[in-house]
């Protein structure tokens, strides 16, 4: 009892724990469970031994021998992932905030590939950080054999992601940019190499799709996409990585964290670069005489939803952000445009098990399941209530390592 009471003092006096953490064998106790599948557990106990999940169980099971966590009033989830952000530099305060606010899985969205595999070495040997899954550049601006050998580049290094490809998104992705993307599609197959495609326009997304991807960065934000589209996106099998705040406006929040702007508190609409909405807004909508329209929150919330109920089983959806501002503020962000059109048992699908699917790890992550990474976080409130609530993250462990206490 003593040695459990002075572990616990050790981990309260620090938020964030320095240098390798040791996996350990592990019992959440008094917890709500939150599988991520639906299902929710309202009193359990989850055990972690080796770094994965051995079970979850509603109620109380034996826990000797095991470090205790009690979890009384707080909920557990699967570590939040997302499926598309630029980290390919080690930056610690990037790094912390990320972890703290609940991510243990990001797949960096572009950058050089040195850079990306830099980034994830340093994390696995110790460094503070989610876990990275690193992406390489292949451009479209080159010959389909060029493209290729790219590929082939990217998987002799041991990368399995391509960065953003960026299709042309108006009117349409022009026949060259098509052939070059094709020979990558097919490559990408031969060398276990998944391919993630920039496309924010209804038939640049089409396109891509019928070019063999099956991964899409971003929701179409230039156009509502067509039922028959949405439909498209489903019976491929295919997954769209949200960024579904892309032009929603912010009012006086990013203001404060790591490489976040320092807004000025005027209450003034905002975009996601500080400047005032919507003219800011990259690649924005504009009339004929100029003039941002700010149609491209609208299009992202109500596309994500045609594109969702398009599959009967809903993983159409996943969940990125794309953002580099304080990452608890750019977390609410991104879920105040989510609850718009889902429930909260679908935010957490899709934050969870679909953006599992989208960054390839399906079997490993998204979930509390036996047998998976027991990347866990607790949270210090109902996530079944509001989005609010998961915005409240007090303690993560990855790969059974508690890496961020902050009872």
């Amino acid at each position: 009892m003593k040695r459990l009471l002075r572990v616990a003092c050790l981990l309260g006096a620090s938020s964030i724990a320095p240098g390798v953490a040791a996996a350990q064998d592990v019992a959440i106790t008094n917890a709500r469970i939150i599988v991520g599948s639906g299902q929710v557990i309202d009193s359990g106990t989850i055990i972690v031994k080796g770094g994965k999940i051995v079970s979850v169980t509603a109620g109380t099971v034996p826990t000797q021998g095991l470090r205790t966590i009690d979890a009384k009033g707080m909920s557990a989830m699967p570590g939040f992932i997302d499926g598309h952000k630029h980290v390919n530099n080690y930056n610690a305060d990037q790094m912390k905030s990320l972890i703290e606010a609940g991510y243990t899985t990001v797949l960096a969205g572009g950058g050089p590939a040195e850079q990306n595999l830099a980034l994830r070495d340093r994390i696995e040997k110790g460094e503070i950080g989610p876990r990275v899954i690193p992406s390489g550049q292949i451009n479209l601006r080159q010959t389909p054999a060029e493209a290729r050998a790219a590929v082939q580049a990217l998987a002799a290094k041991g990368v399995k992601h391509t960065g953003e490809i960026g299709l042309t998104p108006e009117p349409a992705p022009p026949q060259s940019e098509i052939e070059v993307l094709k020979a990558i599609v097919d490559e990408a197959k031969k060398a276990g190499v998944q391919v993630n495609v920039h496309a924010v326009s209804s038939p640049a997304m089409v396109a891509a799709i019928d070019a063999g991807v099956t991964r899409l960065v971003h929701l179409p934000n230039k156009d509502f996409t067509a039922y028959e589209q949405a439909e498209r996106v489903a019976q491929t099998g295919s997954i769209v990585a949200g960024l579904i705040a892309f032009g929603a406006p912010n009012v006086d929040t990013l203001s404060a964290g790591p490489a976040a702007v320092q807004w000025p508190k005027d209450n003034t609409t905002r975009f996601r670069d500080g400047k005032p909405w919507p003219e800011a807004i990259a690649g924005a909508n504009r009339d004929p005489k100029g003039r941002a329209l700010g149609t491209e929150a609208g299009y992202t919330i109500v596309n994500a939803r045609r594109i969702w109920d398009a599959d009967a089983n809903h993983q159409t959806i996943s969940y990125s952000t794309d953002q580099n501002a304080a990452d608890l503020v750019v977390l609410e962000h991104e879920l105040k445009s989510f609850s718009l059109m889902f429930s909260m048992a679908d935010i957490h699908r899709i934050i969870g098990p679909n953006a599992a699917r989208f960054v390839g790890m399906a079997d490993q992550i998204g979930t509390l399941e036996p047998g998976k990474l027991a990347d866990i976080i607790l949270i210090n409130g109902n996530p079944t209530l509001n989005i609010y609530e998961m915005l409240k993250t007090k303690v993560v462990l990855k790969e059974g390592k508690v890496v961020v206490d902050k009872r």
